[in-house]
């Protein structure tokens, strides 16, 4: 089932443009990924996060995304310190924390959380449909977008799939183990996943060429660049602007 919690919503964000809000969500994390100065990151943590707020979505549902985010970074901060080497900034027992591993950690704590943050704000409050007819808008190449729809699409197919070869495993006495019996199984289960992904895939094809498919997909959704969309994108090239200056200056 396609989950998309976050794409309905009357908030300012979801009324503005979608082909700008993919634009500028872009430019900023891309300005935010070669960063390297803290001020420069932690003012994009805050942009992120008045995004976030204007956007009007669940902190439950955000906050349920940032911790599996962040478990990823504090597994980089378990080794990051002790492996990156440099000047030591403090020993535990017989092992160096470096500083600049450090420094270098929290740059990838700040910097994933405020991409991770806009992205939700711009990107998730569009659905998969609206994302790729805006794409298009924007002379993204066609083959790109239908990889990326029918991915999005069917990756939820191949998950439930997935599921029902479990269950028919377990039904007929599997238990998982760490055996040469459990490893077999699942390899069982990966090909035959892999041969059921085929099989769909073509009867989906066919399908779409019995109703007329051509090649490209059609919207009835027509983008238009009201008063809020100018002025987000004026408010936006000055942030990334300054954010920019901000990282540059001496």
């Amino acid at each position: 089932m396609i989950s998309e919690p976050f794409a309905t919503g009357e908030s300012i964000i979801h009324r503005l443009d979608p082909r700008i809000r993919i634009v500028f969500a872009c430019a900023y994390c891309f300005v935010v990924a070669f960063s390297k100065r803290f001020p420069v990151l932690l003012a994009a943590v805050a942009i992120s996060s008045a995004l976030m707020s204007i956007s009007g979505l669940s902190l439950k549902a955000v906050g349920k995304r940032l911790v599996l985010v962040n478990g990823l970074v504090l597994f980089l901060w378990a080794v990051v310190p002790l492996t990156y080497g440099g000047e030591p900034f403090f020993q535990i027992g017989r092992l160096s924390v470096s500083r600049a591993g450090v420094l270098l950690s929290a740059q990838m704590t700040l910097k994933s959380n405020a991409i991770l943050l806009a992205f939700i704000a711009l990107i998730a409050t569009m659905t998969s449909a609206t994302l790729g007819y805006a794409l298009k808008k924007l002379a993204v190449p066609q083959k790109i977008i239908h990889l990326l729809l029918m991915n999005y699409r069917y990756v939820f197919v191949i998950e439930q799939e997935y599921q029902r070869l479990i269950r028919a495993a377990k039904i007929r006495g599997f238990r998982p183990k760490t055996d040469l019996h459990t490893y077999r199984t699942y390899a069982y289960v990966i090909g035959m996943l892999l041969v059921r992904a085929a099989s769909r895939a073509q009867r989906v094809h066919q399908a779409m060429l019995c109703r007329g498919f051509n090649g490209r997909f059609f919207s009835l959704q027509k983008f238009t660049t009201g008063s809020n969309s100018w002025i987000f994108s004026l408010v936006m090239t000055i942030i990334i602007i300054g954010l920019t200056i901000l990282e540059w200056s001496v």
